[in-house]
């Protein structure tokens, strides 16, 4: 197993979850098989209980893991399914631990943050790296990304483990990658002080940076390199430019022309193979047309939803249409600015706030023939409106709300439950796909596997009087509803699973390959 790790500088929030994904697909498309691990030094067990509006998006794996955003990244780029050994928080590391203690693992020692501490975390990154595939085979090469930045005090256990693994390692497995920042002064010239602080930091702590990645507005010229190569003693072909790219998908491409294959390979002892370019044709598709789509949300911040855009984009691609997202405040937009948007997507989220103006949304797609997608609470949301509008059930809603008919209810198991933790329903569960659908046309297949992330269904007691009036519930898991449409409209569809958490550039989820195609249909029409 060789190891590439990932460290940042200056600042949080440079994008060392997308250099690593980057770099993965690049060392992917040279036929190596790559996984990836995060870790996050928060004392939370996972990120399930975080605020998106501070944290951004919670992605759900396979497993039912609720983690950072950046594992999202790694499965879209590498296009792997990863587990929850995979994202490593301190609240993780220490719980072990702690419980090792209580046990008597470690036979009456004093347990102390190095070698125990760090013991576990190494071991936690070596179970991660050595987890087989599905068609089981195993990694060959892990790419560890440590969040935060170097110099934070919760990250100083993490990095000390890092530096451990590289005296343990031989060395041409092990190679540390440091993603800093290389801001420009109003004259435009690039300052390099900020980075060689952050390497001095580095070093401090032991670690020495193999390659450095800059990331800056503009490409790095090559006087920039030199300075940054003489100041942190390291080659200067080991010196990246990361330049802000149009579009994430880009990046691999831009570092591939940087020659970054070329110094790892020479780092890691890897053979120097000639790449498969066909994931970049992919995502390098040019556009034929375009669409606007109107997101109904009530977080304000883009990072809530990024699998939604990524999935819009992967299904754009595909149909060679570029996918322009217009953001509304469930609260705050008019209801006529929405006759603007060629479809209205309405995701998910908690709480009773903006419910109403996202009800609002959906009943306008409805009756004006707008093509609309529902996603968890989005298709909740539209069979309540449904309930009020068409089946006469005037006070509709959810049991989430208060007050009102619940025809989403809480979910049995959830009753009585009382830590917020990991106790949703997650991660992957099967839906039968009723023949003569939409639904069955989008997938083409009877069953499907798809990820969940939600506490409330549509209320058994309610399915009947809302199928009589014309609501079909298109999927099921037992009995529960896990898709809903509406015939005789040009795309009315909703699901209570997120299907943009499978979504890859090569593989659109099929809900979404087919929003896009019926908002193109509706932009021809106008």
């Amino acid at each position: 197993m060789k190891y590439i790790i990932v460290t940042g500088g200056v600042m949080s929030g440079l994008g060392k979850g997308i250099t690593a994904a980057s770099v993965g697909r690049i060392l992917k498309n040279r036929g190596y098989r790559v996984t990836a691990v995060k870790i996050d030094p928060y004392l939370n067990i996972d990120a399930g209980t975080m605020n998106p509006a501070q944290h951004g998006e919670v992605f759900v794996l396979k497993d039912g893991s609720e983690v950072d955003l950046d594992l999202g990244n790694y499965e879209r780029f590498l296009d792997i399914e990863l587990t929850a050994s995979h994202n490593i928080t301190t609240g993780k590391v220490y719980r072990t631990v702690i419980e090792k203690e209580r046990r008597g693992d470690f036979l009456g020692e004093t347990v102390q943050i190095i070698p125990h501490i760090t013991d576990q975390i190494k071991t936690c990154i070596r179970q991660a790296a050595e987890e087989e595939f599905p068609d089981g085979t195993k990694a060959e090469i892990c790419l560890v990304e440590v969040g935060g930045t170097v110099g934070d005090i919760e990250s100083m256990p993490f990095l000390e483990a890092i530096r451990q693994m590289r005296g343990e390692l031989p060395q041409h497995d092990y190679v540390l990658i440091h993603v800093t920042l290389i801001p420009e002064d109003t004259m435009g010239d690039m300052k390099t002080k900020p980075t060689q602080h952050s390497v001095k930091a580095l070093r401090e702590l032991g670690l020495h940076a193999d390659i450095i990645v800059g990331r800056s507005e503009h490409p790095m010229s090559a006087n920039t390199k030199r300075k940054i190569s003489a100041f942190c003693d390291l080659p200067q072909n080991a010196v990246i430019s990361a330049a802000t790219a149009p579009d994430t998908y880009a990046v691999p491409m831009e570092m591939e022309k940087e020659g970054i294959a070329d110094v790892l390979s020479a780092h890691l002892g890897l053979d120097r193979k000639d790449a498969d370019t066909s994931w970049y044709r992919v995502v390098n598709k040019e556009y034929t047309s375009r669409v606007t789509v109107a997101i109904v949300s009530k977080y304000g911040i883009e990072d809530v939803y990024i699998s939604i855009k990524e999935a819009l984009k992967h299904a754009g691609r595909a149909l060679s249409t570029e996918v322009k997202i217009a953001w509304l405040d469930a609260e705050r937009y008019e209801r006529c600015s929405l006759k603007d948007y060629d479809g209205i997507l309405i995701p998910g989220g908690f709480g009773k706030r903006g419910i109403e103006g996202k009800i609002e949304a959906i009943q306008f797609a409805r009756e004006n023939k707008v093509p609309f997608l529902g996603l968890c609470l989005g298709f909740q949301l539209a069979t309540a409106e449904y309930a009020r509008h068409v089946a006469g059930i005037a006070d509709a809603t959810s049991e989430e709300f208060g007050e009102g008919t619940h025809v989403i209810a809480l979910l049995p198991e959830q009753e009585g439950l009382h830590e917020l933790g990991g106790t949703m329903r997650l991660g992957n569960y099967t839906a039968d796909i009723r023949d003569g659908t939409l639904a069955r046309k989008l997938y083409g297949e009877k069953q499907v596997i798809e990820r969940h992330r939600h506490r409330y269904e549509v209320n058994p007691e309610y399915i009947a009087t809302l199928e009589k009036e014309g609501l079909v519930f298109s999927a099921t898991n037992k009995n529960r509803m896990e898709c809903l449409e509406l015939p005789g409209h040009p795309f009315f569809f909703a699901t209570q699973f997120h299907p943009e958490f499978k979504s890859r550039p090569t593989k659109p989820s099929p809900p979404y390959l087919g929003f896009v195609e019926a908002c193109r249909a509706n932009k021809r029409t106008k």
